[in-house]
């Protein structure tokens, strides 16, 4: 039988004294992590990284000085970066950290449950990932997104993605039957997807290729994409040369 990992070696980030202690006594009821300090800011954060050279940063992200975002972007320059959960008040941050390749995303208060999850997620994240391995060599496109849902932030694969369309300055995320609003323009959410795996047909709409069943024009010279779902596309001029080049013509 296989040994049980070694629990992360955990080092939690925050300004706030009682937040500190809320996870301190969540932590104290994982397995999977073993805490090694605390920081009260970003600059001593820096500092303890590289003197524990934790496995786990829970960061908050609103600090005085330098800022959870910006302990993120220094130790993605790092040699050994620490997995990072963002611990937070505040759900308008999602997409930087999403960028910034965090594990997860936890809106306070932190629920144990939620905790766990996220725990979860970075145990498997460093068994993908063996120490010392280059992490600049993967997709330069997003894999997940994050999107508020109700009380939390929700973790979305990109692949489980069937259709996005604009609405103002969000946009909708189909998955199924259900749906997610994202707070971004189309043209930034068009850069960050893979372009292998989906297409823009429309100003205000982006369909996951693989979706497209037939593309089918009205007789007035009005194109459509006909979805596996049964919904119908319309294709806007500026996308129909490269909706055509689906099929080769």
């Amino acid at each position: 039988m296989a040994a049980d990992p070694a629990p992360l070696r955990t080092l939690i980030v925050d300004d706030e004294p009682l937040a500190v202690e809320r996870l301190q006594l969540l932590c104290a009821r994982e397995p999977a992590i073993a805490l090694v300090g605390t920081a009260t800011d970003g600059d001593g954060a820096l500092r303890m990284v590289e003197a524990l050279e934790p496995d786990l940063l829970l960061l908050d992200i609103a600090m005085p000085e330098r800022d959870g975002m910006s302990v993120a972007r220094a130790l993605g320059q790092a040699a050994r970066r620490p997995a990072i959960i963002f611990v937070t008040a505040f759900d308008g941050f999602a997409v930087e950290a999403f960028d910034l390749a965090a594990v997860d995303y936890l809106l306070k208060p932190v629920a144990a449950d939620r905790l766990s999850r996220a725990v979860a997620r970075a145990v498997a994240a460093r068994a993908e990932a063996p120490a010392g391995a280059a992490e600049d060599g993967g997709s330069a496109y997003v894999n997940e997104f994050w999107v508020p849902h109700r009380a939390e932030l929700v973790r979305i694969a990109a692949e489980d993605i069937e259709r996005i369309d604009a609405e103002r300055d969000y946009m909708r995320l189909h998955v199924g039957q259900r749906s997610f609003l994202l707070h971004q323009t189309i043209s930034a959410l068009e850069a960050r997807l893979d372009p292998e795996r989906f297409i823009r047909l429309h100003r205000s709409t982006i369909i996951r290729r693989d979706r497209i069943v037939k593309l089918r024009h009205d007789g007035s010279g009005v194109w459509y994409a006909d979805l596996a779902d049964g919904t119908a596309v319309r294709i806007g001029r500026t996308y129909l040369a490269t909706a055509k080049a689906l099929a080769g013509r």
